[in-house]
Order: structure tokens, then C-alpha cells, then sequence
């Protein structure tokens, strides 16, 4: 957000709060319910204006209503989490094993467009008593299982960047997550049992595998693709905590991800709940996903190693992306049958119909029930 657009915000919320604080209190106490609705409003401006500013460096940052100005926080260490790639002959086709019964609703960009920023919320949820991780068979039943695990993931396309070093096989992915529970590292069974806000992002199919390292600095090597000749390299930031122990899924409601990514700067991935805001950046550099962001996919999942989220009975979930391109063009939603995501988590709702939207706020929306 422009420096000109945030100083008005400022300002807007300044004047509201002066306002509000100064009524005669005859006035103030026979209009309770109008204020309620004021503050209301005021807290959900503000939640949106902070998925647009970005933070000012790499690493973990926190902020509370009213303020709109990030402080850098602690981070905690870079999670042990690790998502599953679609299966490699899903790649570049239809893609199984993701939302909504094997499928996914997908954003994409009007031509010539690119996306900097997808902010997802759920407008609506009704229903919704209990969800619990399970294992799926055709990841090895891996994952984080169990009670109110679960993700909330923003994941871009597939895409040939610099970032691949002219290895035409290979594909930069990125991935904005909010998970409720993580391990603590790679080669440590322990879960943190925290909420947190990461990145993970990946360079799939890089080089030439030869049994050593192969990937560029700032990545794990996970070890050989395979589908390709190369290795498949992977990391995640630093995380920032945005609960100390695991928000329920009965407050799905609140919950808000966005992730963005600026070419020659940082990308982030931020989350807000109640009053306070929370982010965690990466160097676009890594990935120059910011080049060919095109396609952006949204959804509540299972919690890590292709693992599903499995809702109550009865439950109902509306799922909205907005969109940040540069245009009042419409975006397209595209059918599951076209395109359906690039991840290899699920949950077990079914979708619904999907619909698209443009003008000075574009965006998808659509159900998802069980």
C-alpha cells in the first residue's frame, strides 16, 4: 500500500477514534449497539489494510489494532512441516488428491496480468463442530494427524523461473501456510503445538542429481525428484507464532491468510485473528515467484505429507480469494476439471459452485460442504 493510501487510513481511524470517544455519553449509552457495529467495521478495515502492507524486512513481524506499523518479533525456528508435492503425472494436468473430493477451485489472472497478492477468508461457516487430520493412503498416511490439525494454505502455480537456473524440467513453487501445529525440525518427532505463519517454498525437479547437494543456497535437498532427472529442493522460513497451543477449528470464521510476493524484494505470508496481525518474509530471490505468479489456489487442508482435513457432518464453508493484479478486469475461476490445485493436502468437503468477480476488488468465491 502506497504511503499516501496509509497515511489516510491513519487518519480515518484516528478521526473514528477521537470521535467515538468524545460523544456526549447520553448519546453514547443510548447507541451501544451502534458503536459495537462502528468498532466492528473499524477492526475488519484494519485487518484488511494490514494484508496490504508489507513488511519492512525479512523475518517475523506483529501488530495490533488500531496500529498499522509492523515490529519486528522473534521468530521461531523454521518448522519441520513438509507439504506433498501432486503426484508427479499431475504436474501439468489434472491434478489429484487435493480439495473438495479430489479437486480444487483455482484463480487465474486476467492475460498479461500477474498476482502480488491473494488474501483468502471464509465468509461464511456454518456447521462446523469438529475436523481431524487423517492419513491418506497414497502419501503413506503421513502428516500431522489428529484433532484441530489442520491448514489454511495459499499456493501459487507451478512456474520455470530464473530462480531454476535454465533447468528447463524444473518448477518454483511457493506456498503460504498457516498451521496449527508443526514439528519442531526436520529429524525431530516433537510438535510445537503452536499456531503458526510460514512460507515454504521450492525449487522441484533442479538440476542434475548426482547423490550430493545440488540445490542453491538457502534450500534443503530433499532428495531426488521423481519424476526428473534433478533433486527436489525445499525450505521454509522462519516461522512467526500466532498462538501459543492450536486454534480450533470452530473459529475458522476469523481466521484470514494472505501471501504476497514483490519481484526484487520480499515475499510474505500473513495472517490475522481477532485484533493482531502476523507475518513472515522471504526473499523473492529465492524462488522469483513474483515473475510468474499467474494462478492461486485457496483452501482449508489437512495438516502436512498429503494428509486429509476431515469435517463434521452438516458442515459448510464459503471460501473467498481475493486478488491483487494491477487490473478491474475480472479473474477467472477455473473448474476442477481444467485445474485443481498444486497441492497434495484435501479435506473431505465437496465443492460447490464457483464464481468470479472484477472491478476495484476482484476476487472467487465458492462452497464447499459435507
Amino acid at each position: 500500500m502506497k504511503f499516501e493510501a496509509r497515511s489516510k487510513f491513519h487518519i480515518a481511524v484516528a478521526a473514528g477514534l477521537v470521535s467515538m470517544c468524545c460523544l456526549p455519553l447520553a448519546i453514547a449509552q443510548s447507541s451501544d449497539e451502534a458503536v459495537g457495529q462502528a468498532e466492528l467495521k473499524s477492526r475488519e478495515v484494519w485487518r484488511e489494510t494490514m494484508h496490504q502492507i508489507n513488511a519492512p524486512a525479512e523475518g517475523c513481524f506483529h501488530a495490533s489494532y488500531p496500529s498499522t506499523q509492523w515490529e519486528e518479533v522473534e521468530c521461531a525456528p523454521a518448522p519441520g512441516y513438509r507439504s506433498a508435492l501432486p503426484r508427479p503425472a499431475n504436474r501439468n494436468g489434472n491434478r489429484g488428491q487435493t480439495a473438495g473430493s479430489g479437486y480444487d477451485y483455482v484463480a487465474q489472472a486476467p492475460s498479461g496480468h500477474l498476482f502480488t497478492l491473494a488474501y483468502g477468508t471464509f465468509p461464511t461457516v456454518k456447521g462446523v463442530t469438529s475436523e481431524k487430520s487423517v492419513g491418506v493412503p497414497a502419501y503413506g498416511d503421513g502428516g500431522i494427524l489428529g484433532a484441530n490439525e489442520y491448514t489454511l494454505q495459499i499456493n501459487t502455480n507451478f512456474y520455470n523461473s530464473a530462480a531454476c537456473d535454465g533447468y528447463t524440467g524444473c518448477l518454483a513453487w511457493q506456498q503460504y501456510v498457516l498451521s496449527t501445529n508443526t514439528p519442531v525440525s526436520l529429524t525431530s518427532n516433537q510438535l510445537t503445538g503452536n499456531t503458526e505463519v510460514f512460507i515454504e517454498y521450492w525449487l522441484i525437479n533442479y538440476g542434475f542429481d548426482d547423490g550430493s547437494n545440488i540445490c542453491p543456497s538457502g534450500f534443503i535437498d530433499g532428495g531426488p525428484d521423481e519424476e526428473g532427472p534433478g533433486d527436489d529442493c525445499v525450505q521454509n522460513t522462519k516461522a512467526t507464532v500466532v498462538a501459543d497451543g492450536q486454534i480450533p477449528i470452530t473459529d475458522l470464521n476469523g481466521l484470514k491468510l494472505s501471501g504476497s510476493a514483490k519481484s526484487g524484494g520480499t515475499d510474505g505470508a500473513t495472517a490475522t485473528f481477532g485484533g493482531d496481525a502476523y507475518t513472515a518474509t522471504v526473499k523473492d530471490s529465492y524462488t522469483d515467484i513474483a515473475s510468474g505468479w499467474s494462478q492461486a489456489e485457496f483452501n482449508v487442508l489437512g495438516n502436512a505429507g498429503g494428509s486429509r482435513a476431515d469435517f463434521n457432518t452438516g458442515s459448510s464453508v464459503t471460501v473467498k480469494l481475493a486478488l491483487t493484479y494491477g487490473s478491474t478486469s475480472t479473474p477467472t475461476c477455473v473448474s476442477p476439471s481444467d485445474y485443481d490445485g498444486t497441492t497434495g493436502e484435501t479435506n473431505n468437503l465437496t465443492l460447490g459452485s464457483c464464481s468470479a468477480t472484477g472491478g476495484s476488488g476482484p476476487y472467487i468465491e465458492f462452497t464447499e460442504t459435507h
